[in-house]
């Protein structure tokens, strides 16, 4: 009598199957805000992946909420426009024209690419922003920058670029209820009326807080926090960061990302995750294998 002997990738997809089931119990029925950005967002395979990964989490039961960022896209708009830019410290120096430029691209044509990426893959999505129904409120960033002429500290206005102050979560909680993948452009009115653009890694992380999030995502172009030796570290808390911000390990852009990360911890959200974007199914890897590929930063 022959016996039957299964496919060897057969076999490896259910293995990889049940090394899941645990993760999609303890995960069900939880919040994850994802911030999607870097080049990710202009590769059309990577996008695609994306937008799958997300309609599986909501199949699973998990409740993704998507905040896109969109820097190149505006920059090279307002290329195209023939309008100026002007950087100080990392933030986009932004005037009235500017402002409505980033709005367009930001919850015009980059919010609906991916909700149609969203719908292509099987999924049902929303895209807002902080604006609709108000449900994210701004004020104006005061940021004071070093002046290397006189060797003091200056305030720079950085024009309509804000930091959000408060987040109302019903409107993401009834599109959630409803089956429904929010996906929200970092725009926001202000008490004085008036449209900012905030960050879309802080916008995606006063969203996580407000949510209580078990984990919020922020997708980059590096493969996480590394140490000096270019190994990745899997696993850091608020001591072990400042640590490595004191000895130069972590420097340049990498600060903002794992303070915010830092702040959401401390705010509520189980855990942020840094993970690289160009990898392919990066958030299914880091959700739902033991090992995970990104840097695991918790309160």
């Amino acid at each position: 009598m022959t016996s039957y002997a299964p496919d060897p990738t057969l076999l490896a997809k259910a293995e990889t199957l049940t090394e899941a089931l645990p993760y999609l119990q303890r995960y069900a029925g939880k919040t994850f805000v994802v911030k999607y950005g870097g080049h990710a967002m202009g590769d059309a395979g990577l996008a695609r992946d994306f937008a799958e990964d997300v309609v599986l989490l909501k199949a699973v039961g998990i409740n993704p909420v998507v905040v896109h960022g969109g820097g190149p896209q505006i920059g090279s708009m307002l290329k195209r426009l023939g309008v100026e830019s002007e950087f100080v410290g990392g933030l986009r120096v932004t005037d009235k024209p500017t402002a409505e430029i980033a709005e367009m691209v930001l919850s015009g044509a980059i919010n609906k690419e991916i909700v149609a990426w969203i719908g292509q893959a099987g999924g049902r999505a929303v895209g807002i922003s902080g604006k609709d129904a108000g449900f994210v409120q701004a004020e104006k960033v005061a940021h004071r920058a070093a002046d290397p002429l006189q060797g003091i500290e200056r305030h720079v206005d950085l024009g309509f670029v804000g930091e959000p102050v408060a987040v109302d979560r019903r409107i993401l909680d009834t599109l959630s209820a409803a089956g429904i993948i929010p996906v929200v452009a970092p725009i926001a009115i202000g008490a004085d009326g008036h449209t900012y653009n905030i960050n879309a890694d802080t916008m995606a992380g006063a969203i996580a807080a407000a949510m209580g999030a078990a984990r919020f995502f922020l997708l980059t172009d590096v493969a996480g926090v590394l140490d000096k030796s270019g190994t990745l570290l899997s696993d850091l808390d608020p001591a072990k960061i400042d640590a490595l911000k004191a000895d130069g390990t972590i420097s340049g852009g990498m600060i903002p990302k794992v303070e915010t990360c830092v702040a959401a911890a401390k705010s509520g959200v189980d855990a942020a995750v840094i993970l690289d974007g160009r990898v392919p199914h990066a958030m299914l890897l880091e959700i739902f294998t033991r090992e995970g590929v990104g840097t695991l930063v918790h309160a």
